[in-house]
């Protein structure tokens, strides 16, 4: 009989173990799933990438919003400037139009006092040409319009138109060596280029 009760003993014993050691297993596999949860630096590291991602965002908008501002103030910068060119060619060749009308005018009076007179008395008529010239003159130089006279001077395309050209022995080829009618310049700008006589080469006659 005493066998048989620490027999029992044994068994119960043994039985005591096995549970313990069921409980620790348990607990151990608790351990493990709560250790694979994600902790609280976890989340907060995933926030913090979010946000740096909607800096980065921000950041390239505002960068987009900022070259599009300095492209729209260019452009108005240009166009200012531009309307402030428009206005000053304006103000400063709006009578080019009116001096080209009155040009012919002037160039009909010059002609007529470049007429020999063969009296020397004084002639009313020849006075007053004189006159109304020299308004003319004073008119044109507050408009800062200049006249081209270019006697002596070489040919140029630019403010020059040949006629017709002449052999000459007393100047260098390609002098201008009469002026048919003078040319006009208003603010620099050429408003009639002169209408001139060009020296050429003289040929000799054993040529």
């Amino acid at each position: 009989m005493k066998k048989v009760d620490e027999h029992k003993e044994d068994v119960v014993l043994d039985g005591e173990g096995s549970k313990e050691d069921a409980d620790e297993l348990v607990e151990d596999n608790l351990s493990e799933i709560g250790g694979n949860k994600p902790s609280e630096n976890d989340l907060s590291g995933v926030e913090i990438d979010s946000n740096v991602t909607e800096i980065d965002s921000l950041n390239l908008e505002v960068k987009a919003l900022k070259e599009e501002l300095l492209r729209s103030r260019a452009e108005i910068d240009n166009t200012r400037k531009r309307a402030e060119k428009d206005i000053a060619a304006a103000h400063k060749y709006g009578v080019e139009r009116l001096v080209q009308d009155i040009l012919p005018v002037k160039d009909s009076m010059d002609m007529g006092l470049e007429i020999p007179v063969d009296s020397d008395l004084s002639d009313p008529f020849r006075e007053g040409m004189e006159l109304t010239s020299k308004m003319f003159g004073d008119f044109f130089e507050k408009l800062n319009v200049k006249a081209i006279n270019p006697v002596g001077e070489m040919f140029d395309p630019e403010f020059h138109q040949a006629m017709m050209t002449e052999p000459s022995s007393d100047v260098e080829k390609g002098t201008v060596t009469k002026v048919m009618q003078r040319g006009y310049l208003l603010n620099d700008r050429l408003v009639r280029p002169a209408l001139v006589v060009v020296a050429e080469e003289e040929v000799s006659a054993e040529d």
